[in-house]
């Protein structure tokens, strides 16, 4: 049973409004991944459970391919 009643969440664009992270929070979710598509760090800032990816490398390296007329679908094969 090792992780078997464990929550884990990923958001793309998480718009956390109002009471959002104190509910996430109080919440059984384990771990609350999210992208930094929206600034959210005055919301998040002491709740641990929510853990913030940058989509910054992505976002470059598709800069780059259209600068290069390369490829941007390959980026998510």
């Amino acid at each position: 049973k090792n992780g078997a009643n464990e929550v884990y969440v990923f958001i793309t664009h998480a718009v956390l409004s109002k009471q959002a992270a104190d509910k996430i929070k109080k919440s059984k979710i384990k771990k609350l991944i999210i992208t930094d598509t929206i600034n959210n760090t005055a919301r998040i800032k002491n709740i641990n459970k929510i853990q913030v990816l940058s989509i910054a490398p992505l976002m470059a390296e598709a800069i780059k391919r259209i600068s290069n007329s390369t490829s941007v679908s390959s980026l998510f094969n």
